[in-house]
Order: structure tokens, then sequence, then C-alpha cells
């Protein structure tokens, strides 16, 4: 991603923040893919409404050698596709004790992640393709589509051990989403245009013929309503960016048909600046002066000549 990095972004900060937290996040599983059956499954015995902390009883007998997936509240939203990042509530614990090892209810943030080889327990990739938004799923994921045999000794969990889930799916994201909220006037002349469509396609940005303005710019084009993102937050976004003089794209995330994920702290002060504050859902007008931008150093290849003023719409889906 050469319009962001500051000093180098692998995009794939979503993972390495997940990684702190011992439930989903995965490694690469040479496992074929598991057969799904409906259960054994033990029992939600409180907080069963949906994104509701729940309470899980303990396994009773041999759990399945295969992937048990169930629904246990059917949501209508949109349908849940391999490589899709989700926004989830979710809580783990292990088969056998019915000992939590994780869940992110207590912590008051959804979990956002993409359903990937890789990022993510194969048990939940496979599990939870073709679920809706809106649904709590509860999963027996046993070692092979887990942790495998090494398990994960930070969680406590052994490689014998089959884990429970149950996961709230509230949000989906893949190539085709964009900003929700109101449109905003823009009604200054000397500033890009952007255009306010939320088919998934890239807007258009208009650049004026005018003098590049000197110091940051950060408009709302859409006001979502969601939270604000902080100085040091990780979001999920789209973007597409174009020099001021002339209107060329340099990079977008439609042209490669992916999402893509960083921390503020990552990225070149324009965008750490200009996103900080703004609220999740939102489509935004970012104007880069070169100063905070790449100043008299562009990366190579980049088509991002020195000094130049960027300009970028950038649509903010997630605060990861």
């Amino acid at each position: 991603m050469v319009t962001l990095a500051g000093c180098g972004d692998d995009g794939k900060s979503d993972t390495a923040k997940s990684s702190a937290s011992p439930s989903p996040s995965g490694s690469p599983s040479a496992a074929p893919p598991p057969k799904i059956v409906d259960g054994p499954l033990p029992g939600i015995t409180a907080g069963t409404k949906f994104d509701e902390k729940p309470t899980v009883a303990k396994g009773t007998g041999e759990p399945s050698e295969n992937l048990a997936v169930r629904t246990v509240i059917a949501g209508n939203g949109q349908t849940v596709a391999e490589n899709d990042y989700i926004q989830a509530n979710y809580l783990g614990q292990i088969w056998d004790t019915a000992k939590v090892f994780d869940n992110s209810y207590d912590r008051k943030t959804p979990l956002v992640i993409q359903l990937a080889q890789g990022g993510i327990i194969d048990g939940w990739r496979y599990g939870l393709v073709g679920k809706k938004a809106g649904s709590r799923v509860e999963m027996a994921v046993p070692p092979t589509w887990g942790y495998g045999k090494q398990g994960n000794t930070q969680a406590g969990i052994k490689g014998t051990d089959t884990l429970v889930f149950v996961v709230d799916i509230q949000q989906t994201f893949n190539a085709k989403s964009s900003a929700k909220g109101k449109d905003v006037p823009q009604t200054d002349a000397n500033l890009p245009k952007v255009g306010t469509n939320t088919d998934g396609k890239a807007p258009s940005i208009e650049v004026p013929k005018a003098a590049a303005p000197t110091k940051l710019v950060a408009n709302y084009v859409i006001e979502g309503d969601g939270e604000e993102v902080q100085a040091d937050s990780s979001v999920l976004v789209q973007y597409k960016g174009v020099l001021w003089d002339g209107g060329k794209e340099f990079d977008s995330t439609y042209g490669r048909g992916q999402l893509t994920s960083f921390s503020l702290q990552q990225v070149v002060k324009g965008w750490a600046q200009g996103l900080t504050g703004k609220k999740v859902g939102s489509r935004v007008l970012i104007v880069v002066p070169p100063s905070l931008g790449y100043g008299d150093n562009p990366p190579s290849g980049s088509g991002i000549k020195k000094d130049s003023t960027l300009v970028f719409s950038v649509d903010i889906l997630a605060k990861m």
C-alpha cells in the first residue's frame, strides 16, 4: 500500500492485533475441509439474546470428530462469504471443562477479522461462511480445525481440546462495501468534490483548478453514525487516492478488489490526523499537503512526485 505506510505496512494490522487474543486468530492449516454436522453442541443456559454474553453448558459425552455448527438465532442481513471481514462478538470455552478462555463481550469491543486462511482458525472460516449478519452461531471445533496438536498454551488449550464458540455476527464486509450515512453538502469550490454513491464502486473525485491547500483538509462527504475513531485505532477501509495536480489515480482498494486495514499509528500523518475523530460508517475527503504526506521522499514506483499534494476518498467501514 504505497499510499498509506509511513514506514511500511503489510496490510495485516487486523491479524496482528487479534493475535493478542487467544481465540479465533489462527495460522495456515494443511487440513482438508471438514464435514459439517449439526451436533452435538452444549446448550446455552443464559444470555440467550443476540449480542448478549452467553453462558454455555459443559459438553456432555464425546464431541464430534467433525465440525459441529448450529444457527441458534437466524439473522436476515448480508450473507458471509470466505475472505469477507466480519464484525462479531464471541465467547470461547473448552468442551470438557466449560472453561471460558476468551470472550469479547467483557471487553465491550467486537472483533473485526477476515475469514481467510492464516488469519483465523479453520473452524471459523468454514463454520461461519453462508451465515447471515444478525445470526448467532454455535460451533464445536475439533483440534484439527482449531489449534491442532500443539494447542494454544497462552489460552490454556491442549492439543486434544475441542473448542465451543458462540458467535454473534454483527456485520460482514467485502470489496463491495461502502459508507452508510447522510450526505454532507460539499460547498467549497476550492476543494475536490467526491461522489456519494454507495454501491461499492469507486467514487469520483473532481479536483478543482485551484491552488492546493497548504493545511490538512478532512471533511465528511457522507457522515455515518458509528463510534469515533481514536488516534490509536485500527480501521477497515475502502479508499481511492488521486494527485491534486492532474487528478490522476495512483492507488485504490476498489481497483484491487480488496479491503485493507491498518493502525492509524502506522500511516502518514495526514491520514492519522484526518481520520481521528471521524465516525465509523463515514466517507471522508482528505487532502494531504506534502508536509503531512511523503514530502520529498515519495515511495518508489508510486507515480507520486516529490512535494505532491494527495487527495483521498476514505470509507471507514469498521473500527478494529
